[in-house]
């Protein structure tokens, strides 16, 4: 990841004084951890925001109508300028895109055949970011066949893939988001080889959020940073607002002994100034049974080495 001395780290926007950055408890409050951030830097988030269950009895933590709202307050605290979300349903979706308000767009429908069910949605802010083109694709040997499935997963997964112009400095370059198979380690490895291969083939900076059921020793992630075709944002930080939580936390008080299995990755060149694993509680219940992944980046200047 760039460096450069010359430029300096961007000043956090003014918080209530918490535990959370740096004093390892998780917060019960409406703080904010990163929130919004000035050009040229861009805000990038990544979560699993946990489906709605259509279970008869779900237990009590992961019922949607508690959780909703302290989804709710997370985006409108910390106003990411991109947003990769797994696990959304078609109204999950809309409610994503209500609770970040009016000047966000979304990219990504259903993983199914019909483009129903589990999506993993870009969300965007409009006024800093240009949607230029985008696509969905199956994580198989059929990329173009909605709702195909190989290497061993039993449901569909699929990669969306953005690419956006950054209004404030002209940047281009590529967002993705996915959401590996919890079941097949064959299916988890196989799509990271065809994510990679996405990456390079595309020659722009990119940016990649992903739940990939799979931690920093996993096959999968060894693939993604091979040859550093993309490098691990936590890994790249020149300052960390958290500390480093395992992100599937199951509705539980955050713990450092947990793995992560929660990502952002991105290009060499791209440089990352700020990261963070998000263990704030708004509200009576936990928002999601993972926590949210942050990472502030800057994307190299037109004509910038890698």
């Amino acid at each position: 990841m760039a460096t450069p001395e010359q430029e300096s780290l961007p000043e956090p926007e003014p918080r209530p004084e918490v535990d959370t950055p740096g004093a390892g408890t998780a917060a019960h409050d409406d703080a904010v951890l990163i929130g919004p951030v000035a050009a040229p830097h861009l805000h990038v988030m990544s979560w699993n925001i946990r489906r709605r269950t259509v279970r008869f009895h779900p237990r009590v933590a992961d019922r949607w109508h508690r959780r909703a709202p302290g989804v709710r307050a997370l985006l409108q605290a910390e106003r990411p300028t991109l947003l990769g979300a797994q696990e959304a349903l078609g109204d999950q979706s809309d409610f994503l895109a209500e609770s970040l308000g009016g000047g966000y767009g979304v990219v990504g429908h259903g993983r199914g055949p019909r483009g129903g069910g589990e999506a993993s949605p870009i969300f965007y802010d409009t006024d800093r970011l240009e949607l230029l083109d985008f696509e969905q694709t199956a994580l198989s040997d059929a990329p173009h066949s909605p709702g195909s499935t190989s290497w061993g997963n039993l449901i569909p997964r699929a990669l969306v893939s953005a690419r956006f112009r950054d209004r404030e400095t002209s940047a281009v370059f590529l967002a993705l988001n996915t959401h590996l198979d919890h079941l097949s380690a064959r299916s988890r490895l196989r799509s990271a080889q065809v994510i990679r291969e996405h990456v390079l083939r595309s020659d722009l900076p990119a940016v990649l959020t992903a739940d990939f059921n799979a931690d920093r020793t996993s096959a999968p992630l060894a693939e993604l940073l091979q040859d550093a075709a993309l490098a691990e944002t936590w890994a790249a930080a020149e300052r960390h607002d958290s500390h480093e939580w395992g992100t599937f936390a199951n509705y539980r008080s955050p713990r450092r002994d947990r793995p992560r299995i929660d990502w952002i990755l991105a290009t060499p060149g791209v440089r990352v100034l700020r990261a963070a694993i998000n263990p704030q509680r708004h509200g009576d219940a936990w928002a999601s049974d993972h926590l949210p992944v942050h990472a502030v980046v800057t994307l190299p200047k037109e004509g910038d080495a890698p």
